[in-house]
């Protein structure tokens, strides 16, 4: 006689965005079929007594296998990217497929599909960067783009070569407006950015911690105010990713209050950095610089209410990995003579939840049900992903199972990635995923890599719910 199950998970506390409860999860064919008590045998059966049973994080925002310039190699690629995420407690990532100038839309995704076919450790879906928004592209790619699941795309304010002027962000929020997408906009005002860059290098001042001061709150804060003026002319909700501080978040709040619909997203390095970590010695502030950067213990603070209060929704990772010792990374041969070469971007997509699990569950700054909504069920309704992010019948089986009482100090000899550093080492955590199922397939166990690498599956999206 056949098992009832493929596999339970038996005896945890299963965590709902809404709900915590004690039971055992059946799954069948790579969906949950069956919560309850006392469920029939499993083929196959975890113990998950003492154990927390959440959705697999879903991170919405990282950087894959992404063109960053001449001479430039990102240290992530689709197979050590997703292994990393996995490792990490994640079972869906969404990475950027960057247009670059005078690339077709459909000519980007084939290459990029192909990077990632067959070489993930997780589910995985794109949003596009639309960087060169023609006629064509707009009034025909882009639209078609949407129709086949490709349901969100990126505008940047800042980064010559792919910033878009306001004419143009209308036009692509337009695009938005007529087919259901969702458009995530990266805000800080490149001309201000320019002009300061400008000041600092007359006066000789090109080391790392230039990044930030040439980067500061106001150029975040302007920036976001006119991209949600713009979104309101417009009439459509919009993504203010990456927020790191609190004049942006009062931005957020005001356009809220004047009846906008409007998707906040933070980061680990805004709840655990600051600009003072730019400061290191022989360069090594280098490691720290990402846009927009890391600011002060104030800005910490007003990150930590955003998510305690409900002024963000998402919590990502923005994992964008460069190796610190290697010519083609951060301390390249430009970038060892000055800030403005230095690639930009952090490591970060296996630290984020155990950071948020540790620093925010566990010292009581938000409870399990807000951890799993700003991780897993917020991404996947936020963007489409109808059959993830919550542990339910009928949604696909992936889950990630915690010990909350595992003790860990973050090391980068310890993770997965393909950086050769990470931000956060040192920095003692409490709470670790030791076990990942994705699909019903057990990928980690107690800490040990089960699955293989093309188990993870390109996913289509539906059209966000916000």
């Amino acid at each position: 006689m056949s098992a009832a199950f493929d596999l339970v998970i038996r005896g945890g506390t299963v965590a709902t965005a809404s709900d915590t409860f004690l039971a055992d999860v059946g799954i069948r064919d790579g969906r949950i079929v069956q919560i309850g008590e006392t469920l029939p045998a499993g083929a196959e059966e975890i113990d998950a007594r003492g154990r927390f049973v959440l959705p697999g994080g879903i991170d919405s925002h990282v950087h894959l296998s992404q063109p960053s310039g001449e001479g430039i190699v990102m240290a992530d690629d689709f197979e050590s990217g997703t292994r990393s995420a996995l490792f990490g407690g994640n079972t869906t990532v969404l990475p950027f497929c960057l247009q670059e100038k005078g690339q077709s839309l459909r000519e980007a995704l084939t290459a990029y599909h192909a990077l990632a076919e067959g070489n993930c450790y997780t589910d995985h879906s794109f949003h596009m960067i639309i960087s060169d928004p023609t006629a064509s592209i707009l009034g025909q790619e882009l639209p078609a783009l949407v129709a086949d699941g490709y349901t969100s795309f990126k505008v940047f304010m800042t980064y010559e070569g792919l910033r878009l002027n306001d004419a143009e962000i209308l036009d692509t929020l337009d695009v938005a407006r007529r087919t259901g997408a969702l458009v995530m906009v990266h805000c800080e005002n490149e001309d201000a950015i320019r002009y300061l860059i400008g000041r600092h290098e007359a006066e000789g001042d090109v080391a790392p911690r230039a990044h930030a001061t040439t980067r500061p709150i106001v150029v975040e804060r302007e920036a976001t105010h006119r991209a949600l003026s713009l979104a309101e002319v417009v009439d459509v909700p919009v993504v203010i990713v990456h927020v790191s501080n609190g004049p942006a978040i009062d931005e957020i709040r005001a356009a809220r209050a004047r009846g906008r619909k409007v998707i906040g997203e933070t980061c680990p390095q805004y709840l655990m950095l600051t600009a003072d970590d730019l400061e290191g010695m022989d360069w090594e502030g280098a490691k720290f610089v990402c846009s927009p950067p890391p600011r002060d213990a104030a800005s910490q603070e007003d990150c930590w209410r955003g998510l305690e209060t409900g002024v963000f929704d998402l919590f990502s990772s923005d994992h964008c990995p460069f190796r610190y010792d290697d010519p083609a990374g951060k301390l390249n041969p430009k970038g060892k003579t000055s800030f403005r070469h230095i690639p930009n971007g952090i490591p970060g997509v296996e630290t984020r939840l155990p950071i948020l699990f540790s620093e925010g569950v566990m010292k009581g700054r938000i409870d399990l049900s807000r951890f799993v909504a700003l991780t897993a069920t917020n991404h996947a309704k936020v963007y489409g992903l109808e059959r993830k992010g919550r542990i339910a019948v009928g949604m696909d089986a992936d889950i990630a199972i915690w010990d909350p009482e595992a003790r860990r100090t973050i090391r980068h000899a310890d993770l997965h990635d393909g950086a050769d550093y990470s931000p956060y080492e040192g920095i003692e955590i409490q709470g670790w995923p030791t076990t990942v199922v994705l699909g019903g397939k057990v990928m980690v166990q107690d800490g040990e890599l089960t699955g293989a690498k093309g188990d993870g599956r390109y996913r289509a999206r539906a059209l966000p719910k916000v």
